[in-house]
């Protein structure tokens, strides 16, 4: 939720540059403002943490934000006089006849994700930034997750396969007396829940709706996606290193 946060605030800064868009209203300053106060305050509290209460407090809020957002559709509904699981009905209906649509553009785009993991250009990806990376710090814990992240722009199944492989290739170790998940592990699964499938998108609904100039969409997606993905490993850092 933090890091999507980060993400979502870069892909509309991103977007209201290309377009020349004016964020500086005050509506908008106050909303993004209160937002941005809102998350800088949960990553201060958390960071001065143990990391066993850091474990406990973040479950409980995901749990009561999550809540709280299915609570507040509800009583939206209610409250204009909307029939919620009418409304469900309608939209599964819709996604079933849009799922039809896109099966050619999918296969097209899983096999270019398969084609791109199985020549080796996905490893020899992640070599590079590993060297990189240890030039600066030897903080490279992060480089073992980064499957997840490279692929979550590509596909979201994908990008879970990538999680699940990291998690079993770091499976549990001890902390503190209690066996943990490694923070490969955890890391890999903020990446899944932090960025957009971007290239997905682009690929699969942009062209069973026939858009064939998509403009600066994928510019500003990945630029989105950069910035979740740099958020997500400060914030794992802080979250879930031990």
């Amino acid at each position: 939720l933090i890091t999507t946060f980060f993400s979502s605030l870069v892909g509309i800064i991103t977007v209201s540059l290309f377009q020349k868009i004016n964020l500086l209203k005050p509506v908008v300053l106050a909303y993004l403002g209160t937002l941005s106060l809102i998350i800088s305050g949960i990553i201060w509290h958390f960071n001065d943490l143990p990391q066993g209460q850091v474990q406990a407090q973040s479950t409980l809020l995901a749990g009561l934000i999550l809540m709280s957002f299915i609570i507040g559709f509800i009583a939206l509904a209610v409250k204009n006089k909307i029939n919620v699981y009418h409304s469900f009905l309608e939209g599964a209906k819709e996604g079933f006849e849009s799922s039809i649509k896109i099966i050619p553009y999918l296969v097209g785009i899983l096999v270019a994700i398969g084609l791109f993991r199985e020549c080796g250009a996905l490893d020899l990806l992640l070599n590079g930034i590993r060297f990189v990376v240890s030039l600066f710090t030897d903080s490279t814990d992060f480089v073992d997750a980064m499957p997840t992240a490279i692929m979550k722009p590509l596909s979201g199944g994908g990008a879970r396969a990538a999680m699940i492989e990291t998690m079993d290739a770091y499976p549990l170790k001890e902390s503190g007396g209690f066996l943990v998940e490694s923070f490969p592990s955890f890391l890999s699964g903020v990446f899944q829940g932090s960025t957009e499938t971007t290239f997905y998108v682009l690929a699969v609904y942009f062209g069973s709706v026939g858009i064939k100039n998509t403009r600066y969409a994928l510019g500003a997606g990945l630029i989105a996606d950069l910035a979740g993905i740099i958020a997500a490993i400060v914030i794992s850092y802080i979250f879930y290193a031990y």
